[in-house]
C-alpha cells in the first residue's frame, strides 16, 4: 500500500507477563526496534508450542483419550457469560438442557478463537511478514511477526483438539450449524463497504491489531475460572501467555505502517479501530437461537431476543484497556465511547 498510490495493496523471558509488564526501549524514527529483538529473543523459551505445559495437545489423539482430570459433573462453560443466564425460561430448562447449552457454548467459544486466528490474524500475518504493508521491511519485525504466525497456527490446533475432546467426553451430535464469529463477519462487511484494495487490507490490518492486543481480555474471562473443566481452562491460559507477547509487537508493527500512510490512509484507520473493537467485544447474539433450539428450548428465539434487547446486554468482553494503550501510544484522537457506552 504505498501511501501514494491507492491502487496499491495495504503495503520476558517470563512467559507469564502481560503485554504491560514488557519493557519498551529507546526508539529509532518512533518505532522500538528493540522490543521486537527482546520478544523475539524471548520466543524460544516463551512459546507454548516448546513448553512442557502443551504436551496434552501434543499427545492426545482422538478416540484414545484417558480423560485425565474430566469430571462429567463440571460444566465446560461459566453459564454466566451466557447472554440469556438469568432469563427464567432458560433456567427453567432441565440439567440435561442447561449442560448442553454450556457444552455448546464452550465449542462456539473455541470457533470464535479459530475464526480470529485462521481468518483474520494469519492472513495479515503473512502479507506482514512479506512486507505487502508498508513500514515492514525490517528484518525485527518480519522476525517478530512470523514467530507469531506460527503461534498462532499452534493456538487454532490447540483449540481444534479441545473442541474434539469435549465432543468425544459429551457425545455431541448434531451441532448447529454455527455462522462466521461475528470478529469475521464485521470486518466481511466492513471491507463490502470500500471500494479501494488498500483500504480493504489496512481494515484486515487494523482488525488483526486489534485482536491480538484484546484477545488476552476474551482468554481470562476462562483462563482462571476454576469452576470449569481444568482443561479448559488449561487451554485458554497457555493460549493467553502467548498473546501477552504478541500484543507489543502489534503496538510497533501498527506504528511502523501508521507513519507510513498518508492523510486519508489514516483517517480510515482511525476509523475502523473502534469497529474492530466492537466486533471483537460484542456479544454474537447470531449464534444462540440455534443453540437453544439444539437444547430443546422451544421459544429459543424469544428468550434470545428479549436478552438482546436490555440495556448493557451487548458485550462479552468489557476489557479495553489494550487498545486503550495502542491509541495512546500512537497518539491517536479517536474516541471509544460508542463502544465503551
Amino acid at each position: 500500500m504505498n501511501p501514494g498510490n491507492p491502487e496499491n495493496s495495504a503495503n520476558s523471558e517470563n512467559p507469564e507477563n502481560s503485554a504491560e509488564e514488557v519493557t519498551y526501549f529507546a526508539a529509532e524514527d518512533g518505532i522500538n526496534y528493540e522490543t521486537l529483538q527482546r520478544v523475539s529473543a524471548a520466543w524460544p523459551r516463551r512459546a507454548t508450542i516448546a513448553a512442557d505445559s502443551a504436551t496434552p495437545f501434543m499427545t492426545y489423539m482422538p478416540g484414545t483419550d484417558e480423560a485425565v482430570g474430566y469430571d462429567p459433573a463440571v460444566p465446560d462453560y461459566p453459564i454466566q457469560f451466557l447472554p440469556f443466564a438469568d432469563h427464567p425460561d432458560f433456567l427453567a430448562g432441565t440439567p440435561e438442557q442447561i449442560q448442553l447449552a454450556l457444552t455448546l457454548a464452550w465449542l462456539i467459544y473455541n470457533e470464535r478463537v479459530i475464526t480470529a486466528e485462521e481468518f483474520v490474524a494469519n492472513p495479515t500475518f503473512s502479507r506482514l511478514a512479506h512486507g505487502d504493508f508498508p513500514g515492514t521491511d525490517r528484518f525485527e519485525i518480519k522476525q517478530a511477526v512470523q514467530q507469531a504466525h506460527v503461534d498462532e497456527t499452534w493456538h487454532t490446533y490447540m483449540h481444534m483438539m479441545a473442541m474434539q475432546r469435549t465432543r468425544e467426553l459429551r457425545a455431541v451430535r448434531d451441532e448447529p450449524n454455527y455462522p462466521h464469529a461475528i470478529t469475521f463477519r464485521a470486518l466481511t462487511a466492513a471491507q463490502d463497504q470500500v471500494a479501494e484494495k488498500w483500504h480493504k487490507d489496512l481494515l484486515a490490518l487494523v482488525w488483526t491489531a486489534v485482536s491480538e492486543i484484546s484477545v488476552n481480555a476474551y482468554l481470562e474471562l476462562l483462563s482462571r475460572d476454576e469452576t470449569i473443566q481444568p482443561m479448559h481452562a488449561l487451554v485458554t491460559r497457555l493460549h493467553s501467555r502467548d498473546e501477552s507477547a504478541h500484543s507489543p509487537v502489534m503496538f510497533e508493527v501498527s506504528k511502523s505502517v501508521y507513519t507510513e500512510l498518508d492523510a486519508e490512509q489514516r483517517q480510515a484507520f482511525d476509523a475502523a479501530v473502534p469497529r474492530a473493537l466492537h466486533a471483537f467485544v460484542a456479544q454474537d447474539y447470531a449464534v444462540w437461537p440455534a443453540v437453544l433450539e439444539r437444547c430443546g428450548y422451544r421459544n429459543a428465539v424469544d428468550i434470545v431476543e428479549e436478552c438482546r434487547s436490555l440495556p448493557g446486554n451487548g458485550l462479552l468482553v468489557r476489557d479495553f484497556t489494550g487498545v486503550e494503550r495502542l491509541i495512546r501510544y500512537m497518539g491517536l484522537d479517536i474516541s471509544l465511547a460508542e463502544v465503551t457506552g
